[in-house]
């Protein structure tokens, strides 16, 4: 048995969903409004994705005599929302973003020098070196 969360982002998943639910954002629209807006698909094809839809909660359905309207409903995406990007957001994320923040104050780009940076000690005595004391040659 398929849960209500599991319906929702089943529901949410195609594009073609998505964007019918994006039309009902301006108002309920009849089914063959619906089919009309998306002219690549046929109205069985839209009737089919509004049952998926209705199935998730995010369509609700009112007849009036022939024509059905589809409203859109959405309670169950707020639900998701908050259930899971927002606990996300909240924690993990949160972290997330922390060391990322952290980990790009410690780099350097390659044209600004470190200011913290000791020149390099030279390996070998300048020729006009004075011997240490104690130093002798043998």
């Amino acid at each position: 048995m398929e849960t209500a969360d599991n319906a929702v982002w089943r529901a949410l998943a195609n594009p073609l969903r998505r964007a019918l639910l994006d039309r009902l954002v301006e108002g309920p629209l009849t089914t063959g409004q619906l089919a009309a807006s998306v002219p690549s698909l046929s109205r069985f094809a839209v009737m089919q994705h509004l049952e998926v839809l209705t199935g998730a909660g995010l369509v609700l359905v009112r007849r009036e005599g022939r024509n059905r309207l589809n409203y859109l409903n959405a309670v169950p995406v707020q639900e998701v929302c908050e259930r899971w990007v927002s606990g996300l957001a909240g924690t993990t994320a949160r972290a997330a973003t922390a060391f990322r923040r952290h980990v790009e104050s410690q780099m350097v780009t390659p044209t600004e020098p470190k200011s913290d940076a000791q020149p390099k000690p030279e390996s070998q005595p300048k020729a006009d070196a004075q011997p240490i004391k104690g130093d002798t040659e043998s």
